[in-house]
């Protein structure tokens, strides 16, 4: 009997797909395996990123409160205390919180006029791509403090020429150690029209606004003058 085209469709349809489900079949049985493995290891992965992620947000308040005890301690004149709780952060900590006791550790070090140990510290923080830039900046700034004395102007310069700009937050401080370097280099031009700058600038704290304009005028640079021309125009 011959097909009608309606049955002959149904047929060819009817053909496709058990090719369809043998291919199937052959691919399952060639790959399953390999297919359930990718999917299970898929699932691991996600299950190991999700603990990964809690694990480190508990870590992360442990050590929040680990670090705000070391605080209080160094803020009770306890710092035999605060010094045990600083080192471990220090060495085990978070990337956040292991450059902020490091850079605690230093300051404790350069108020005990340990300068070079001071100036380690603060070079491993500004060092530290894991630590927040505002911190390694400010760790660059005081690291340059506590070895000022033993660089060579240049280097000073070279240093701090990235935070010695109008805008950082540590224009005033950099700009200050930037302008004395010139200083001693005997650029008296450089050194005076930095200091004016400075002087100037209404976001540098007082007190070293107040350095700048002493200096300023030192070097034949009327900052207060021009400071005062500046308001009145």
């Amino acid at each position: 009997m011959a097909l009608t085209p309606q049955s002959n469709e149904a047929f060819l349809r009817e053909v496709d797909e058990e090719l369809r489900r043998e291919e199937a079949i052959k691919l399952w049985k060639r790959w399953g395996i390999v297919i359930v493995a990718v999917i299970v290891a898929a699932l691991v992965a996600l299950a190991g990123w999700l603990w990964w992620q809690s694990h480190r947000k508990n870590v992360a308040g442990e050590q929040g409160i680990q670090f705000n005890q070391a605080m209080d301690a160094l803020g009770n004149q306890q710092p035999d205390k605060a010094a045990p709780i600083l080192a471990d952060l220090a060495k085990n900590g978070t990337e956040g919180y292991a450059a902020l006791a490091k850079f605690t550790q230093a300051d404790i070090a350069l108020q005990k006029q340990d300068l070079k140990g001071a100036a380690k510290l603060f070079a491993e923080v500004a060092a530290d791509t894991g630590a927040a830039q505002p911190l390694r900046d400010l760790a660059l700034v005081r690291q340059t403090l506590a070895e000022y004395d033993t660089l060579q102007p240049q280097v000073v310069i070279d240093r701090l020429r990235p935070l010695a700009v109008k805008g950082n937050p540590y224009y005033g401080t950099a700009g200050e150690m930037t302008a004395v370097a010139h200083l001693r280099m005997n650029r008296r031009d450089l050194a005076g029209r930095m200091f004016g700058e400075i002087a100037r600038d209404e976001n540098v704290p007082a007190s070293i606004r107040q350095r700048a304009v002493q200096m300023a005028g030192v070097l034949g640079v009327d900052a207060v003058d021009q400071a005062e021309e500046k308001k009145a125009g």
